[in-house]
């Protein structure tokens, strides 16, 4: 079972004074790259929170949010009566003094100035923050449900490359004997070309041989067949970092069909290499985004 790093999960809680809301969003990410959005009451659990991420989540680039809605009465953020009044008593003086037209929207102009509106720190209680850590946990579930259902897509999409690869291999097979004879037939003519030339045909023979099996893919071609399978296998296996796995198995893949390519000597043979690259290619991209 493979799990996808792109994911998303929210998840909503109601206390008596507020709505608190958690939001995960993860992308592809060569390890776990975090970046956390805590409102000031709950930032003494950020190291927590990290830490639960970074175990549940392993790799990705993850965006976190806590958005907290006031629905009582009670503000955290309230106006300091006090100052806005001696602003407002300043300004009128200064009015007189010099002369200046007062300002027509007397709230607006007070509410602006510094250190009118005065936050109070609150108190994180206990039963809040478990009331909170239950909706990162729920948050976290989602994000993961997405991953699997999203590693789901990935992995029947990746059996689909894998089996095109090992199909247009097969069809390598029908030009192998076909391009050694031509091979051969061609450094005939080229040799018989060559006037007054003679030459010992068992040593061309010996020579010939030698170089026939130089352009052998056999070797290629069984562990090709090796690769794709074990390809298919770390795709089954539950365990933790079968993306860099896949990675690795893909770049064997990759020299393999290279090797094909670069032996075949066969113009219908590189076509289907060439095929082959793109099968690969595409597995290539979708393999960066698995876990």
């Amino acid at each position: 079972m493979i799990q996808s790093m792109t994911g998303y999960g929210k998840a909503v809680t109601e206390l008596p004074n507020k709505k608190i809301t958690v939001e995960l969003k993860s992308l592809n990410s060569k390890q776990l790259d975090l970046s956390a959005r805590i409102p000031g009451i709950y930032r003494e659990k950020e190291m927590a929170i990290r830490s639960l991420l970074s175990q549940k989540l392993e790799r990705g680039k993850v965006d976190f949010s806590i958005y907290v809605e006031n629905t009582g009465k009670d503000a955290a953020t309230q106006i300091n009566q006090s100052i806005l009044h001696s602003y407002y008593l300043q300004i009128k003086q200064i009015s007189e003094n010099l002369g200046i037209e007062l300002p027509q929207d007397w709230f607006s102009t007070l509410l602006r100035m510094p250190e009118v509106m005065k936050s109070e720190m609150q108190e994180l209680e206990e039963a809040e923050w478990k009331e909170v850590e239950k909706t990162i946990y729920c948050a976290v579930e989602k994000l993961i449900s997405f991953r699997n259902q999203e590693g789901n897509m990935l992995k029947e999409l990746l059996k689909q490359k894998i089996t095109n690869i090992a199909r247009l291999q097969k069809e390598i097979e029908c030009y192998e004997k076909e391009r050694i004879e031509k091979i051969k037939q061609r450094i005939i003519e080229a040799l018989e070309k060559i006037e007054i030339f003679d030459y010992d045909k068992n040593r061309f023979e010996q020579e010939m041989i030698y170089y026939i099996e130089k352009l052998d893919v056999n070797e290629e071609k069984i562990r090709l067949d090796n690769h794709l399978t074990y390809f298919l296998e770390t795709m089954e296996n539950v365990s933790s970092g079968q993306g860099k796995k896949l990675g690795f198995i893909t770049q064997e893949i990759g020299r393999e069909i290279n090797t094909l390519g670069s032996k075949s000597n066969h113009a219908e043979m590189q076509k289907i290499v060439v095929r082959m690259k793109d099968e690969l290619e595409q597995i290539k991209e979708q393999v960066l985004n698995i876990l």
